[in-house]
């Protein structure tokens, strides 16, 4: 299997699939061609998952570096290439794109317009963008593919949203294209810095850039991704972005696009810039546990005022993000696998959420928190299923959150007892609004008499939540089958950052 481009197959087979489904006839067809497109789409999403899993099952967790390595001469004035890799950091990200790709799909499977096919098209377009910048050990090759995210999502969100589709759409767009800038400033300089584009290369000699150069292109770097990922306080544009995009679409954004930001710390600025990463890392710590315990407070205003459930979701996901950030910052081996950890076991319980809101929308064709009540009588496979999230979501012990979290606190406790205090306060603020939530939605007395009538979960719906609960719990009960593989990565990446301040003749932090 080594032997086959399965990186290539990963990232350009959803983009062969998008343009098949482009020459579906739709013409004289009774739903224009829609189902046709969706079954070739989950077709396509499922063998480039099934592809993606050969490169996780070939994986040798022992090696540090990049495997199933991929080098095609591209632009030889540039000294840039088409390079491919993963290595245990990159390897999850390329399977959460992989997994929640399908699931996007699938939640909306009963979508039937005129415009069915291009939303699937689109939804593979975006997979492929998505694969592709994980994937990328190119700088410019990363930053094509980086950019080529925007435009599926923003056609996604301008197209098929609700009402305010086009301010989410030109909002999304705009704060992105602003930060690109940015980007694109510190590819150039470190290309005229060092004569190259290639990722492994930049990591290993990024550190012998001056201390304020270093500290320029750290922050030209966060300014670029900062909306992405997206920290308080740019974040105001994502909210409303899951509001108004389809809950397909809302799984996309939530379970890969939250999670571009984190990656990008994790591959640019702790390796290239490791002084600049030592001097600012108080800034990201402040800005998370504000962005921990500010967001979590308007989630509790949210649910005070009975405002719409997708919202709610939407703050509530982005509430916990704050400790992906926290744990990398730590350069503790705790606190960067916890953050490894959490951002890919919040892109599967956010995934799951935001399915459970497009479960209720289908029902009812309202997302108002007032609008449900008592659901555990008329949907209760419903209500188990929304449980285990929710106790997912708060962290609780044989679930995926705990373990993401658990490691975090003790890398930030090795930072700063302070810092671990602060970042705890979000489980307290969790419990408060995710079980407030329960209760208003699951429980109580139904007054609406339909809410007693609701369907419970359909076959479809099952296929949906029955993989996500059991990787969610899978992560939570057997973490080591995951953390393994991102050990070495890991490791090499901590060695790396303190071997700088060892040549420079500097102290390594003690606690580190």
């Amino acid at each position: 299997m080594a032997s086959l481009p399965v990186l290539s197959l990963t990232v350009f087979l959803p983009l062969l699939g998008a343009v098949l489904i482009m020459l579906i006839p739709g013409h004289g067809q009774p739903d224009g061609g829609a189902r046709s497109a969706r079954k070739l789409a989950l077709g396509t999403s499922l063998l480039v998952f099934a592809v993606s899993l050969t490169v996780w099952l070939g994986f040798d967790p022992s090696l540090p570096g990049y495997q199933f390595e991929e080098t095609v001469e591209w632009i030889s004035g540039l000294n840039s290439s088409y390079h491919l890799g993963v290595d245990g950091i990159s390897l999850f990200f390329m399977l959460l794109t992989t997994f929640t790709t399908p699931i996007a799909i699938l939640i909306g499977w009963n979508r039937n317009d005129a415009r069915t096919r291009e939303l699937m098209a689109a939804f593979l377009v975006f997979e492929s963008a998505s694969a592709g910048m994980f994937l990328a050990l190119d700088f410019l090759v990363f930053f094509l593919f980086y950019e080529a995210v925007l435009l599926p999502a923003f056609v996604i969100i301008g197209v098929w949203g609700g009402q305010r589709r086009t301010w989410s759409a030109i909002t999304f767009f705009l704060y992105t294209m602003f930060g690109s800038v940015f980007m694109l400033i510190a590819l150039l300089v470190f290309f005229f810095q060092f004569g190259v584009t290639d990722i492994p290369v930049l990591a290993r000699v990024g550190h012998g850039l001056g201390r304020e150069t270093q500290l320029w292109l750290w922050l030209a770097l966060l300014a670029s991704f900062v909306v992405k990922i997206p920290l308080w306080p740019v974040h105001t544009w994502l909210p409303e972005a899951y509001v108004e995009a389809p809950t397909g679409a809302s799984v996309l954004l939530a379970g890969v696009l939250l999670k571009i930001g984190g990656y990008i710390f994790l591959r640019f600025s702790i390796p290239m810039l490791p002084v600049a990463t030592e001097i600012l890392a108080p800034l990201i710590y402040a800005l998370a546990v504000v962005a921990l315990i500010y967001l979590s407070f308007v989630v509790l205003m949210l649910t005070l005022a009975l405002e719409d459930l997708k919202k709610w979701v939407a703050y509530a996901v982005l509430a916990h993000m704050g400790f992906g950030y926290i744990g990398m910052f730590t350069m503790t081996t705790q606190g960067l696998q916890g953050a490894i950890f959490v951002l890919i076991s919040y892109g599967l319980i956010a995934t799951a959420l935001f399915c459970c809101v497009g479960v209720l929308e289908e029902r009812a064709s309202s997302r108002e928190i007032s609008r449900f009540s008592g659901l555990v009588g008329s949907m209760p496979k419903f209500a188990l299923v929304l449980m285990v999230f929710m106790l997912a979501s708060l962290g609780v012990p044989g679930t995926s959150g705990f373990v993401g979290e658990f490691l975090v606190l003790v890398g930030a406790y090795q930072a700063s007892s302070w810092l671990a205090l602060f970042s705890a306060s979000i489980i307290v603020l969790g419990c408060v609004y995710f079980l407030w939530m329960y209760r208003l939605v699951v429980f109580g007395k139904a007054v609406r008499a339909d809410c007693r009538s609701f369907a419970d979960l359909s076959g479809r719906e099952m296929a949906i939540m029955v993989p996500l609960m059991a990787v969610i719990l899978w992560m939570g009960i057997y973490p080591d089958s995951f953390l393994h593989d991102t050990a070495a990565s890991v490791a090499t990446l901590i060695h790396n950052y303190q071997s700088t301040f060892a040549d420079a003749g500097g102290a390594i932090v003690a606690a580190r």
